[in-house]
């Protein structure tokens, strides 16, 4: 009895632990500005999309919690990796919460991700 409590306890431990490393690495879209240069997860509600097919680059865009072009943060798919996804982004996530993983850069002064692969970006 006594060492199936004492699993528990470093079990419980460990869950905890792992929890809070991840929650201090998930920030919302609208503190991403604090983290440019660093890895972090992004949350937020996709509520504005575009596919620039003409656009040099063909990127597409993901705009999450203020619409263009009061957006506050952005996740950018380039053409060249667009092939990856097995749907359309632009569609898919529309409307939905998301939590996006990678490097924070900024363009004209909004805070992005450029997504290279599929599992960058997950439902949250």
């Amino acid at each position: 009895m006594k060492l199936l409590n004492l699993f528990l306890i470093l079990f419980l431990s460990f869950v905890l632990t792992c929890s809070t490393v991840t929650d201090s690495d998930t920030i919302a879209a609208d503190k991403a500005k604090n983290y440019i240069g660093e890895t972090k997860t992004v949350h937020g509600l996709v509520v504005s999309t575009r596919y620039a097919f003409g656009s040099r680059g063909r990127p597409t865009f993901l705009n999450l919690d203020e619409p263009y072009p009061n957006h506050i943060f952005t996740i950018v798919i380039w053409g060249s990796d667009r092939s990856k996804f097995d749907v359309m982004p632009e569609i898919h996530f529309k409307d939905k919460k998301v939590l996006v993983t990678g490097k924070i850069t900024e363009y004209k002064g909004i805070p992005q991700i450029v997504v290279k692969n599929p599992d960058q970006i997950k439902p949250n």
